[in-house]
């Protein structure tokens, strides 16, 4: 199961999760629930911002967690 790693990201960046928010535009609603992996699906067009913002690659941005 892929989850996104953006918080790590931002750990590495040092950069808070408010600041993402501002940048990214959307409601608190949905990039909580992006960011927090409550999601099921994510568009295209907000991979490419969040790969845009924290200047990293696709890849970058997910791990695969292996459920058990």
């Amino acid at each position: 199961m892929l989850e996104l790693n953006v918080l790590e990201l931002l750990k590495k960046k040092g950069k808070s999760k408010y600041w993402l928010f501002v940048q990214l535009d959307m409601t608190y609603t949905n990039f909580n629930n992006i960011i927090t992996n409550k999601t099921k699906s994510i568009k295209y067009s907000n991979i490419e911002r969040f790969c845009e913002i924290l200047e990293c690659k696709p890849n970058d941005l997910f791990t695969d967690k292996k459920t058990g």
